[in-house]
């Protein structure tokens, strides 16, 4: 699998994201600094939000293949300058969640996610695993087996 990085503002669904990316129960956990697990890394929201901190954000995406934008389906507002993208040197995919809020605009957060220069847009619910399968199978490489294949070999 591709290693992935998910950058974006505070409560706009990163840690709840990889959770579901890797079949876990959604627990609230505040990220406090930068967990970098087997494919994926998350980095706090605050990292996103300011602008001292966002050189940091830039330097760890040389850790990853691929790097992500999220945008929850729920904001006002984009923290995304438009044409963002090129400065991370690799792919940049969008990721529109909480797509089942009843306030949720996804198109609106889709635009401002093209607008920052993603290739690719994505839209999910965290809760309900919509969408999820679709970002896994994005990073799938020649020779990785997806956890549902597994579940038909076995039967």
């Amino acid at each position: 699998m591709k290693k992935l990085i998910l950058v974006g503002r505070s409560e706009c669904g990163k840690t709840s994201l990889i959770q579901a990316l890797r079949g876990e129960p959604i627990v609230y956990r505040k990220t406090q600094y930068v967990n970098n697990f087997d494919i994926l890394i998350d980095t706090p929201g605050e990292y996103c939000e300011s602008r001292s901190l966002g050189a940091a954000l830039a330097m760890y995406t040389f850790e990853a293949r691929v790097v992500a934008l999220l945008a929850s389906a729920v904001e006002p507002y984009s923290l995304y300058s438009p044409a963002v993208a090129p400065l991370a040197n690799r792919p940049v995919i969008g990721i529109v969640t909480k797509i089942d809020s009843p306030y949720a605009d996804p198109e609106q957060a889709k635009r401002w996610l093209l607008l920052a220069g993603c290739e690719k847009v994505f839209f999910v619910s965290s809760k309900t695993g919509e969408g999820v399968w679709q970002i896994l199978e994005y990073l799938r490489e020649d020779g990785d087996v997806m956890p549902w294949e597994q579940a038909q070999d076995n039967n």
